[in-house]
């Protein structure tokens, strides 16, 4: 009897790890993010306890030029914070692309979008440790970060 209830445990286990998503959403098992190219992405807010480790994942996968270390970038950028899913800020919200020379953002874009192209969008899930946690003081320094990044150009 033992054995049938831990292979049931197990099964339902399996089962709740999973979810069934429309074709407009991201695969990843963490966070989903909308796949509606040149619009404004949605992120279903994250449940659980957030990663320690930097998430990278294709949304979108781009066909244009490639961001490496030394690009200026034009994007748009959605920025949720894990512990309570509120969207901090959205360039999209403005209307305008933001440009940004990668070099001088926070450790987690530096390794998270070499290798996006122009045209792709990519979700990064970023610890406190590769975003500011670096910067005594500074609002966001202790919680994960989720970024939905639409790649629009890259110099």
């Amino acid at each position: 009897m033992k054995k049938v209830a831990l292979i049931l445990s197990l099964a339902l286990v399996g089962l709740t790890g999973c979810s069934e998503m429309g074709d407009d959403m991201s695969s990843s098992t963490l966070v989903q993010v909308t796949t509606n190219a040149g619009e404004a992405p949605t992120i279903t807010p994250p449940s659980g306890d957030a990663p320690t480790t930097l998430i990278i994942e294709d949304v979108i996968v781009g066909s244009g030029a490639e961001v490496v270390a030394t690009s200026t970038l034009t994007l748009h950028y959605t920025l949720m914070k894990w512990s309570d899913g509120s969207i901090l800020e959205s360039s999209w919200s403005s209307g305008t692309p933001s440009t940004f020379q990668l070099s001088g953002l926070i450790q987690g874009w530096q390794q998270g979008l070499p290798g996006a192209k122009v045209g792709g969008r990519r979700l990064l899930v970023i610890p406190p440790a590769l975003g500011y946690g670096a910067m005594a003081g500074h609002p966001l320094e202790k919680d994960t970060l989720i970024f939905a990044v639409d790649i629009i150009a890259v110099s």
